[in-house]
């Protein structure tokens, strides 16, 4: 039988979870500000509130490292997690705010390849909150991180041919400036998911 000295305390498997679930309400409104008639400022003040909260959390992740002797696994990894989580909230609160900013919801549409994105970021979203309870027990987490770096691949495809579209003549040159930025937030949240799986790769072969 495995011993570990490791402590049982939760308050750092809650955070990280409570985290990921304001992930999930991230992707949600960013879903809901992309369809036609949305109240834009209404649903980009709301993903502000959402992302004030999370660093809330990740202050408190900072705090609780600062005042916990032995922590259940390295202190880098407990900090990098935190984080990458905030990180990836960031970029989406960055989305949701550009869009409103720069009225690109005027226009008739938004490309196609654009809501592809928020898609894949949405079912990462919802794969990273389902992963991290799991955590706590270190098990089950492998097809966590293979299912979301198969995402992070699909919205490399769908960032790209993002660009494709941008530059094909379709709109003129200041809206492709605007939509290009924030096609790359787009692109660094899919990426900022990846990387916070690659983290509790890292603390799951570490724990194992």
């Amino acid at each position: 039988m495995k011993f570990s000295l490791r402590p049982t305390e939760g308050a750092f498997y809650d955070y990280f979870s409570r985290a990921a679930d304001n992930l999930v309400r991230g992707t949600a409104l960013l879903t809901e500000l992309a369809l036609p008639g949305a109240d834009v400022q209404s649903i980009s003040e709301r993903l502000t509130e959402v992302e004030h909260d999370s660093d809330q959390i990740t202050h408190e992740i900072y705090n609780k490292i600062n005042t916990t002797f032995v922590t259940p696994f390295d202190r880098e990894d407990i900090y990098r997690l935190g984080s990458q989580l905030d990180d990836v909230m960031d970029h989406l609160e960055a989305v949701g705010s550009l869009l409103y900013l720069y009225g690109l919801t005027k226009l008739p549409a938004l490309p196609r390849e654009m809501h592809e994105l928020v898609d894949v970021l949405d079912q990462q979203a919802k794969l990273t909150a389902g992963a991290m309870p799991r955590l706590r027990v270190m098990k089950d987490l492998r097809a966590y991180w293979i299912e979301c770096n198969r995402l992070e691949n699909e919205g490399d495809r769908a960032y790209r041919m993002l660009l494709v579209r941008l530059f094909s003549g379709e709109y003129d040159a200041l809206t492709v400036l605007k939509m290009k930025e924030v096609a790359d937030e787009l692109e660094a949240a899919c990426d900022a998911f990846e990387h916070v799986a690659n983290t509790v790769e890292t603390i799951a072969v570490k724990e194992s």
